[in-house]
């Protein structure tokens, strides 16, 4: 497709020439996507992640499972369209790349097709029900405002993303070690923040009370938005707390966060930590110490004004202030979920590999073991897709246009670190409860 057949909507699936490529303007262009969506959208590993086995021979494949699951699409000038269903990986293609939606959203498994939820409205008891939901989590840098200083709302840069880094670290280990999950999906989401798959089946059956039970296993924020001391933190910390304190967030703060952001450095921002702590013989004693002066140390100001402070409150005359430092770096570096997003089984969250129509930026995932070296300034465009595809790609010879194009790295990790394992846990997971079923049925037979 040429860029004038582009901009006209044509369906035609071909880039004339590399005399083409530097035309394709930088950011989000909704013609774009019948391209993205003819040639690069992994359609069938979406299809294949969301069947979770139920779609080969085996006899306790669930044939239904897929076509009850909810898609939402949301289309140009914000039409939404709800309870999508499909039963099969075309239809499902067919379906994204006629309507070619801004939005995907993955919703619930339904009790049945939700697309045909209106006959059974008059059924009762709750019929048309959510049944199975990956656990999920949401976590949105426009919640950081109080704490970083470099950026607001949904603008994000390499000094504020660093926040993002630090609450994956925190959580994924925590889902892993402390609640045993292990088939979990971080992706970005485009613009401004994170979201988290857990797609065990111990998660995905997960009720809404035991999901809001998880959640609340990650809250430490007691306060409001117009209370100064959001954080309070009692003694001995539980363990989850305390290792996150000690292996990630002290660490982080101290290292990156304490500088990069100049958190001591005018009086308005020391002034905002000095009111988390209650002692006001201690908060005198420090606001003389920096008020109208500046460090005499070549020391950075920030650092140098945070030793001072951590000295006075873990003093033996400071004897149980000791847990203030924890709630400051707490306070300013532990993860802010949006607690309604995982505490109920109907959510809808973005599909993986969907285009952020507002900077133009591929949903990709993150590596959680390597996400210090996630970049999210550096994610592929839907343009820069274009431009490769124009280019003839960055790869050749291969079977998918996307590894043709950077977008290859991504789909390659999806499957390789989280699909293939996934799926092979699924098929052990239904051949193990296939035969105990089979166990059973002869253990009353023989009775």
């Amino acid at each position: 497709m040429t860029i004038e057949e582009a901009e006209n909507g044509r369906d035609d699936m071909l880039i004339d020439g590399p005399d083409r490529a530097n035309s394709i303007p930088d950011g989000f262009n909704a013609n774009y996507l019948k391209v993205y969506y003819g040639r690069l959208f992994p359609h069938f590993d979406i299809f294949k992640w969301m069947c979770y086995g139920n779609d080969g021979k085996h006899p306790a494949c669930d044939k239904s499972y897929f076509g009850r699951r909810e898609f939402s699409f949301t289309l140009d000038n914000d039409i939404y369209l709800r309870f999508q269903s499909f039963n099969s990986a075309s239809e499902l293609e067919s379906s994204i790349r006629e309507k070619c939606p801004f939005k995907i959203d993955i919703g619930p498994v339904y009790s049945v097709d939700p697309a045909k939820r209106h006959a059974y409205a008059q059924g009762g008891d709750n019929v048309f029900a959510p049944v199975e939901r990956e656990l999920v989590f949401d976590i949105d840098i426009t919640d950081y405002d109080d704490v970083r200083y470099c950026c607001s709302g949904a603008d994000v840069c390499l000094e504020c993303w660093p926040l993002m880094t630090v609450a994956i670290k925190v959580i994924d280990t925590a889902l892993r070690d402390d609640f045993g999950f292990n088939h979990i999906l971080w992706v970005y989401s485009g613009r401004r923040g994170v979201h988290c798959w857990v797609c065990d089946g111990k998660a995905r059956r997960l009720t809404n009370e035991q999901r809001g039970a998880i959640a609340d296993y990650f809250r430490v924020y007691k306060g409001n938005e117009n209370s100064n001391k959001k954080v309070s933190l009692t003694g001995p910390l539980h363990p989850f707390l305390a290792r996150s304190y000690t292996e990630v967030l002290m660490a982080f703060f101290e290292g990156n966060l304490l500088s990069s952001q100049n958190i001591l450095s005018t009086e308005e921002r020391y002034e905002k930590i000095l009111s988390m702590i209650p002692d006001e013989s201690v908060t005198s004693e420090l606001r003389g110490k920096w008020q109208g002066r500046s460090s005499n140390s070549k020391e950075d100001i920030n650092v140098h004004r945070w030793g001072q402070l951590k000295h006075m409150l873990q003093s033996g005359k400071q004897k149980g202030q000791g847990l203030r430092v924890h709630e400051i770096v707490f306070t300013f570096t532990y993860p802010r979920l949006d607690m309604e997003v995982s505490k109920h089984m109907n959510h809808l969250l973005k599909a993986p590999f969907c285009v952020h129509p507002k900077t133009g930026r591929v949903c990709i995932p993150i590596d959680p073991e390597n996400c210090e070296e996630f970049d999210p300034t550096a994610v592929p465009t839907l343009s820069e897709l274009l431009q490769e595809l124009n280019t003839g790609g960055i790869g050749a010879d291969v079977d998918d246009e996307w590894d043709k194009t950077s977008l290859g790295k991504s789909v390659r990790f999806f499957r390789s670190s989280f699909l293939q394992p996934l799926l092979k846990s699924c098929k052990e997971e239904m051949e193990t409860s296939y035969n105990a079923k089979l166990q059973q049925t002869k253990n009353n037979l023989s009775w």
